[in-house]
């Protein structure tokens, strides 16, 4: 192959070629950088004296399977512009780095198919250049993400290591992006989303969040003008636990009998949907014979079932409606569990019919939640806090669909 055809595979078209070796699989290459490249890195002034050279190594795309290692004799000037001593800035090498640009493009069309170890393994380099490389590319795409036109957002936090290690995001609704990844959960960690969120100018319409009173007090404060729908997911687990709850009361407090029996074992038969129940199993049956026995718990189920139509009303003022008459009921129940919900539905009423206004819901935070999961299980975990966060805000370009 000629010299220049080999040089411009590479992507080193220009430099001068001084020697060529293969040795133990691995082709070394020695070169000079072209007279095009010696001038000031500072301010870039060609009127420059020579002061000796330097030789620098880096790694270049394989040629065939073998690895590809070049040395550079790379220029030191001084320049009479500016005074300075440096080393020239070497054409189509990563500054301050041990590899060539055509290098680093090469591993993140490969990091597209392959983990970081087999992309490390192919290229001959170590895992830490190749997370390095692919740091960089996420950094400078995805490090600041552009917010001035965000109207839609939903707000959570995820688990992400065991001690209660939490990441509190932000996503855009309307492209399922991740647009901020804050350390820890609650108020505090939402200050600099809040401050850049300001700067932006950005017309916030509707924020989507749990009941959690930490979120309801920093969207009241940071977005007045926002409607605040409270998620209708996370309600729906609430009245679940309250139920769960329930139930695990009337066990321990039913004497030994066909009450206690029929108790034992129904928590998921509770939970489920009544489409889900599966009758192979005899779970209506037994579903059935739980709520006939315990007139407290079957109120209960009735009223969790019936929670679910708060959402399928015909506009908001009839869910209003629906609303005040369930809690009524709730309350009226006398049962602990439920007056509890009916004080938490009515301290929450117009979050939650503000769905009629801005239909929005955390669920895409949901399926990101399942994504970065599997991110880690994929990367065995993320010692690199940064580098996590950076892989969070690239993740919805994966396969998979992150809203519909």
């Amino acid at each position: 192959m000629p010299t220049d055809l080999l040089y411009t595979a590479i992507g080193m078209k220009d430099y001068v070629p001084l020697a060529m070796s293969d040795r133990s699989g691995v082709i070394s290459l020695a070169m000079q950088a072209p007279e095009s490249a010696v001038k000031c890195p500072g301010c870039k002034s060609s009127d420059v004296i020579r002061r000796g050279t330097v030789d620098r190594k880096v790694h270049a795309p394989p040629i065939g399977l073998r690895t590809t290692l070049i040395s550079i004799q790379t220029p030191r000037v001084q320049c009479n512009a500016c005074g300075s001593v440096r080393t020239i800035e070497l054409p189509k090498v990563v500054p301050l780095k041990n590899h060539t640009k055509s290098f680093a493009r090469l591993a993140l069309d490969l990091r597209k198919v392959m983990t970081i170890a087999d992309v490390a393994a192919y290229l001959g380099v170590s895992e830490t250049m190749v997370r390095g490389i692919d740091k960089t590319y996420l950094h400078r795409k995805f490090g600041k993400p552009k917010i001035g036109h965000l109207k839609y957002l939903a707000i959570d936090e995820i688990s992400v290591q065991k001690g209660h290690k939490y990441l509190t995001i932000v996503v855009d609704l309307v492209s399922g992006a991740a647009v901020f990844v804050g350390e820890g959960k609650g108020a505090n960690s939402l200050k600099t989303f809040w401050k850049r969120l300001r700067s932006s100018r950005a017309k916030i319409k509707a924020v989507a969040t749990d009941m959690s009173s930490a979120y309801y007090k920093a969207v009241q404060e940071n977005l007045p003008n926002a409607s605040h729908v409270f998620d209708r997911f996370h309600l729906v687990k609430l009245m679940n636990d309250k139920l769960a709850d329930l139930r695990r009361e009337l066990h321990r407090e039913a004497e030994d009998g066909p009450e206690k029996l029929a108790l034992k074992g129904t928590r998921w038969l509770l939970l489920k949907n009544p489409q889900n129940l599966n009758t192979d199993r005899n779970e209506n049956q037994r579903l059935e014979d739980a709520l006939q026995l315990n007139q407290s718990l079957s109120v209960g189920y009735y009223l969790k079932e019936d929670l679910r139509q708060i959402w399928e009303q015909s506009g908001k003022r009839a869910a209003g409606k629906f609303l005040t008459d369930w809690y009524a009921r709730a309350t009226a129940s006398g049962i602990r569990q439920l007056k509890t919900m009916s004080k938490t539905l009515k301290e929450h009423r117009e979050g939650i019919l503000a769905w009629y206004d801005h239909p929005i819901t955390t669920g895409p935070l949901e399926g990101l939640n399942n994504k970065i999961k599997t991110l880690k299980r994929q990367a065995y975990g993320f010692r690199d806090l940064v580098y996590f966060k950076l892989k969070i805000y690239a993740i919805h370009l994966s396969k998979f669909e992150l809203i519909g």
